[in-house]
């Protein structure tokens, strides 16, 4: 099994500028680099052309795509992403998973607060990360996103021609459509407390001064985000050592305006499959599944839950099966001349 190589890369600017840390898994038999990936701007259009140039001594015939993945809401790379990133070098893809500024090993401040437009930037400067190392082929990434980053990824890949296939799981697409979900699962009591606290931090960061901290996943009836029956459990139970229960309380009012299914239809060109669990109580499973047809998508459903894909849960192994049975058709691997 291919062994997990330190990376970092810079992502922002000005006084927004930090660097993002995560792990490259190169395919079998592929060489690893550790340490630092020369990234362009986040939205650079010469990110991919300038990638290319670099890796002019590599053979283009033994390049191969790269699968780059990130977490949901207050997710962090060593929290059930390795699982995904491992089974995509082992069937021959690079795969490298990283965290945002602010979260896990990454640096930036503010610490824990989630902002989408911040995120989507990290992704693309992980894309110009990705495209800059050794043996990868800068023209075909792959973007990988689950939950929020599900959403991101939508967003993200749209426009950019070196972006070759896109997997959204369990995507967030749609923030008014989860608030009314949220409004049928949760107490009217949570909903009060939760929406007061958003509209409190919001106010609060205007000044300056650092945001209130919610608890990310609770029991039910507790303050945090995420308190249906089963999440604390379910979330928990994936949570590597540098999560932390806890998020700005703002996002609360950010993901109302959250709608990366608005532009769905300009994803028509680009192969994306979206992997809806078809009893998710915290991403609508019919927006997710109203987006992907917009986009003309290959869909998988699942009988489970939000959590239900990851890893020792009930539809993991058919979750991963499913990708990659999609990137070979779309994005298949150089082929091999025999030997002699």
């Amino acid at each position: 099994m291919t062994s997990p190589v330190d990376i970092t890369f810079r992502s922002g600017a000005g006084r927004e500028a930090a660097d993002c840390r995560g792990w490259f898994l190169p395919a079998p038999g592929e060489p690893g680099q550790a340490g630092s990936a020369a990234s362009g701007a986040p939205g650079d259009a010469g990110a991919a052309e300038d990638a290319a140039a670099g890796n002019a001594a590599d053979r283009a015939e033994d390049l191969r795509p790269c699968v780059v993945l990130a977490h949901g809401l207050g997710g962090t790379a060593d929290s059930g992403l390795l699982p995904f990133a491992e089974a995509f070098a082992a069937a021959g893809y690079h795969a490298l998973a990283f965290d945002y500024r602010g979260f896990g090993r990454s640096d930036g401040a503010p610490r824990q607060v989630v902002s989408p437009a911040r995120q989507q930037d990290d992704y693309r400067a992980a894309i110009a990360a990705a495209s800059a190392l050794p043996g990868v082929d800068p023209r075909r990434i792959v973007l990988w996103g689950c939950s929020l980053s599900g959403g991101h990824v939508l967003e993200v890949a749209r426009g950019r021609s070196d972006v070759a296939a896109v997997i959204s799981m369990i995507p967030l697409v749609d923030g008014l459509a989860a608030a009314v979900t949220a409004a049928r699962h949760h107490r009217p009591t949570s909903l009060l407390r939760a929406t007061g606290t958003a509209v409190l931090a919001k106010a609060v960061a205007a000044t300056g001064r650092p945001e209130p901290m919610l608890p990310l996943v609770g029991p039910p009836g507790s303050a945090a985000l995420l308190s249906l029956d089963g999440y604390e459990e379910a979330y928990t139970s994936v949570a590597g050592p540098t999560w932390r229960n806890e998020v700005g309380a703002s996002i609360g009012a950010e993901l109302g305006s959250f709608r990366p299914a608005r532009h769905a239809d300009d994803l028509v060109v680009v192969p994306l499959l979206v992997q809806i669990a078809d009893q998710d109580r915290s991403a609508p499973p019919h927006a997710a599944a109203t987006t992907a047809f917009a986009a003309r998508a290959e869909v998988r459903h699942y009988p489970g839950d939000h959590f239900d894909l990851f890893a020792g849960r009930p539809c993991h192994d058919r979750a991963v099966r499913h990708a990659l049975h999609f990137l070979r058709r779309h994005v298949p691997l150089p082929t091999v001349a025999p030997a002699g």
